[in-house]
């Protein structure tokens, strides 16, 4: 097997596919191609993966435009502005892809968890999105202490204080939706931090286009009504163990006449 092979994990059942990024002697380091997820193993534990096409944005696509609501063609609609922050250029790209597809306005930056502090307010300032996506990669490490010890969280610290920083620019959260976290993230502290979406209330990993799902549902959603937040958490890969959020308005106008 060689840098870029698609791979399964026999340990775990082949449950998840792989892309190899390294290979260091006998350990094969391998970055998820649907879940935000690094991971390593020994070539034994590894088999190729030749089952066809992988790529689901289509089937989420699909999720997201089977349930919008049909629109009044007399009306025109302005979607809200999406910022989004990644850890993972990757996962960035297939995600402006996906608010391409929805015609959807949104900007991408690909910035190292540690130093999305030290950069959101300049970003949100300059941009003045309507919504905030802050992502990448995560991981909770049982060993490391309780589910309630940010020591034992490879990256949420960072999105938690990403998170506050962003509040200091606009503390309401309906003039600024947040989505936050990544794989496995403390869930609580992100929501108490002031996001309106966060991942991760069972710390189970997530897709790598969950946060675009939300945000994406955010545009598109009136402005002047709540939002379905059950509907929308059900959009995402595994529901309300990988996301959870607050009751919020949308984001989207409308005006008339077309």
């Amino acid at each position: 097997m060689k840098i870029g092979d698609l791979v399964t994990r026999n340990s775990y059942n082949n449950d998840l596919i792989f892309t190899i990024i390294d290979i260091d002697e006998d350990v094969y380091y391998l970055k998820g191609i649907n879940v935000r997820l690094y991971a390593d193993s020994y070539l034994d534990d590894l088999k190729l993966y030749t089952e066809g096409d992988i790529e689901e944005e289509e089937k989420f696509k699909e999720r997201i435009k089977s349930k919008e609501e049909v629109r009044d063609k007399d009306y025109f609609y302005i979607p809200g502005k999406i910022l989004h922050i990644d850890g993972d250029k990757d996962y960035l790209d297939r995600c402006l892809e996906f608010y391409d597809s929805l015609n959807i306005p949104a900007l991408g930056f690909n910035l190292k968890e540690k130093e999305i502090k030290e950069n959101i307010f300049n970003l949100l300032d300059k941009y003045n999105p309507n919504i905030l996506v802050i992502t990448g990669h995560d991981a909770y490490y049982k060993k490391k202490g309780s589910f309630n010890d940010m020591n034992a969280y490879k990256n949420s610290i960072d999105y938690v204080e990403g998170v506050k920083e962003a509040r200091k620019y606009e503390n309401s959260h309906q003039k600024l939706v947040i989505i936050a976290g990544a794989c496995q993230s403390n869930y609580e502290e992100l929501i108490k931090a002031g996001a309106n979406f966060a991942t991760s209330p069972k710390r189970v990993n997530i897709h790598a286009l969950d946060p675009a799902i939300v945000a994406a549902k955010m545009s598109l959603s009136d402005i002047n009504n709540d939002i379905d937040l059950k509907g929308i958490i059900e959009h995402t890969k595994y529901g309300s163990n990988g996301f959870g959020g607050i009751l919020t308005k949308g984001t989207m106008y409308m005006g008339y006449p077309r």
